[in-house]
């Protein structure tokens, strides 16, 4: 289109939101997107990394698949949240603009999930790395017109809330998809650490609330 800078390269897109995630916000809001770009081009790459550290380090297939569906359908889920309450917050409905907005703010926690390489000591890093997301999902909400500049601080809290509770409920409903029991722990906003757990059958349990709750190992 024309006056329209080109996307960057997937690199600078990461750096961007990484270090100048306000000037990034901009050059996103003039991209021309679809649900599919979004998804094949950017979410389904970057959050298969957490799965893929998962199954390193616990070598059960069946977990990291189970955590990677739950990224894919908590940043859907979590765009529809978003979408029907912009207009709540002053801002305007659009769900392709909502997806954006949701999947580059995650951007950060996606990379984060390397430390589920490290168990329960990737936790810390990983927190640290939510809360800078849910900084940059506030950056966003004005530009991507989902809040308006007054309103953007008590619509971030509110997207972090349902962010919460979307984790638990997928975590549960996953794990019951897959017949396994759901942790006590719950899953706290898709956190990512592993808590070894002992059935009466001895038979090794992973438990991540990051995941479907305690899955077995294979």
């Amino acid at each position: 289109m024309p006056g329209m800078e080109p996307p960057p390269q997937f690199a600078d897109r990461v750096k961007g939101i990484l270090f100048a995630p306000r000037d990034e916000w901009r050059r996103i809001a003039a991209e021309p997107a679809s649900i599919q770009s979004i998804y094949s081009g950017w979410i389904m790459l970057l959050a298969a990394i957490g799965p893929v550290a998962v199954l390193v380090s616990t070598h059960s297939l069946r977990l990291a698949v189970a955590e990677y569906i739950l990224w894919l359908i908590i940043t859907f889920l979590l765009a529809q949240v978003v979408d029907a309450l912009a207009p709540t917050f002053g801002g305007s409905r659009d769900f392709v603009a909502s997806l954006k907005l949701t999947a580059y703010s995650l951007t950060v926690a996606w990379l984060a999930g390397v430390f589920n390489l490290f168990g329960v000591l990737g936790f810390a890093p990983w927190l640290v790395a939510m809360a800078y997301a849910f900084y940059t999902l506030f950056l966003g909400a004005s530009v991507l017109k989902k809040a308006s500049p007054d309103r953007a601080l008590p619509f971030t809290l509110v997207i972090v809330l349902c962010a919460f509770v979307l984790g638990y409920l997928a975590s549960v409903i996953v794990g019951g998809m897959l017949g396994t029991p759901h942790s006590g722990s719950g899953m706290r906003a898709e956190a990512a650490w592993v808590e070894p757990v002992t059935r009466s059958s001895d038979e090794d349990v992973t438990c991540t609330p990051s995941s479907a709750g305690c899955l077995p190992r294979l």
